[in-house]
């Protein structure tokens, strides 16, 4: 099988709100990757102790719920409570590439993963993949309720823009096409809603010892985004506008398409992706920054979220956009990735982490498909001197992983089943069980706090015994309301959506992303 088609098997996994079941890999293809995973087990899974006893019960005094978090014996087992993050920031944010960290973990980091993992899931959660609905391809909710809605309120942070996305590619998004120009059904035919960027608030930065800038990227949903998923082929990245000179740094074309592309004629996005995060990560740096405050850009994914999450990162130090001119201050991009395929070859990676210094933290379940892919040659097989050769004599499809890996195993585990829904082990809300629950190689699977309940929000995945039903997140009756006179129907909703902010331009043009007439009149 082409590694093409094997891209194409496992990304689709990656939205958990997909209204068809994916495709799985072909047996040949599963059999290699089984095999490789075979003869690497023992120097990459991270894996706990399997225990069959029920977790120990939570301690008396009460736990204050915070959307989905027990935040009461969390706060306090996982080093959550006020202080403790202050005067380690820097370290939590990979400031010595997690050395010592990880095995065991630290409890603190433990908790940081888990917030941003809820970050990536928020995406998901928001998504209005209803393709009845007018307003199908949006989120859901308003920005400045976005994280009460979705049931995290008290975070701590506050969204100050949607990202939304789109695709050169000219076909249908969703199953219901609009009939003529006019047809209000849908609000867009190609936009969609792809993530967020968010930033803490005052009471959360001092907390956490900084003003952090927060970018949360979703995983594959729509059609386009699954088009997008099987451009397995390298293209350098200075040719979507990324000013990197170096035309041996490449990336996996389809990502790089989604990132950059963009429609004039769109309102949502006219603006690509890029542009969007962009421009308010350096309106965020610049404001903060210039205050005088201690600044952070973490950004975070799932799945093609966490390709392009790295993607972003990568811009994002690259154009300087995490740089405040007037405080004279570079702020430290850390990315914190779930589940996440390979982005680009090795050139690109020696970029990210050496020349660039963009921390990366990957979190991946051994059992996963989705990070084995893409590329034929790539680091689960070859020693990176052979890779780098390999992209010096131009061979396709070198590619590379990077940054620090904490791989886990669902099956150490007592509360998941054994099965073969490869959509299972990729799941997100799965990654975070095993998050809560991992201490360290070796060591006993003991909860943090966290529901379990919620790994079958959108999966099947939890032992039977438990009693909890798959797929039990939804909306009563789906989304219909009965009107006064008895009918039926999908309400309304308030079309608060903004357009792109009028200051965009303003700070594309500091980045020196606009042709010079668009920033005169931006300046």
């Amino acid at each position: 099988m082409s590694t093409t088609m094997s891209c194409s098997s496992s990304l689709s996994l990656s939205g958990t709100r997909t209204m068809s079941p994916p495709r799985r890999p072909a047996a040949p293809f599963v059999s290699q990757q089984q095999s490789i995973s075979r003869r690497r087990r023992s120097s990459v899974i991270t894996s706990a102790v399997s225990t069959d006893e029920k977790p120990a019960p939570a301690k008396e005094k009460p736990a204050s719920v915070v959307g989905d978090m027990e935040r009461g014996t969390l706060a306090e087992d996982s080093g959550r409570s006020d202080g403790q993050l202050t005067s380690r920031w820097r370290e939590i944010h990979g400031s010595n590439n997690w050395e010592g960290l990880l095995d065991p973990i630290d409890t603190v980091l433990r908790g940081e993963l888990i917030r941003y993992g809820e970050f990536a899931q928020a995406c998901y959660d928001s998504f209005d993949y209803d393709r009845f609905s007018r307003y199908c391809g949006t989120c859901r909710y308003p920005p400045k309720t976005f994280f009460a809605d979705v049931g995290l309120a008290g975070v701590g942070y506050e969204v100050t823009r949607y990202l939304y996305a789109t695709s050169h590619v000219h076909l249908p998004n969703f199953s219901i096409a609009k009939h003529n120009p006019l047809d209000d059904r849908m609000w867009s035919e190609t936009a969609t809603f792809i993530g967020f960027v968010a930033v803490s608030s005052d009471a959360e930065t001092a907390r956490i010892g900084r003003r952090d800038i927060a970018v949360a990227w979703r995983g594959t949903v729509t059609k386009l985004e699954w088009v997008e998923d099987v451009s397995a082929f390298l293209e350098p990245i200075g040719q979507y506008g990324i000013p990197c000179e170096d035309p041996r740094v490449k990336v996996e074309a389809g990502f790089a398409d989604l990132y950059t592309g963009k429609d004039p004629k769109c309102k949502y996005c006219k603006y690509s992706a890029r542009e969007q995060v962009l421009a308010e990560v350096r309106k965020l740096v610049e404001l903060y920054a210039g205050k005088g405050e201690e600044v952070s850009v973490t950004v975070t994914g799932h799945s093609l979220g966490s390709a392009l999450a790295m993607l972003s990162a990568f811009d994002i130090a690259e154009t300087g956009a995490n740089v405040s001119p007037s405080a004279d201050v570079k702020a430290p991009v850390c990315v914190y990735s779930f589940s996440g395929p390979r982005v680009g070859n090795t050139w690109f990676g020696e970029r990210f982490e050496k020349e660039l210094g963009v921390k990366a933290l990957r979190i991946l379940n051994v059992h996963d498909m989705v990070p084995k892919v893409p590329g034929i040659f790539t680091e689960a097989i070859y020693p990176m001197w052979l890779l780098r050769l390999a992209d010096m004599l131009g061979l396709p499809s070198v590619y590379s992983h990077i940054g620090v890996l904490l791989a886990l195993d669902h099956e150490v585990s007592p509360f998941l089943k054994r099965t073969f829904d490869l959509a299972s082990y990729h799941n997100l809300e799965a990654h975070l069980h095993l998050l809560d629950g991992y201490n360290g190689r070796g060591r006993e699977f003991k909860l943090g706090g966290r529901d379990p309940a919620l790994v079958n929000k959108a999966a099947d995945f939890l032992k039977d015994d438990h009693m909890v039903p798959p797929g039990w997140r939804q909306d009563l009756n789906k989304g219909m309301v009965r009107t006064e006179d008895g009918k039926w129907t999908l309400p309304h909703r308030p079309r608060d959506v903004e357009e792109h902010p009028d200051d965009t331009d303003l700070h594309l043009a500091q980045l020196g992303l606009l042709t010079t007439e668009v920033a005169n009149a931006a300046t």
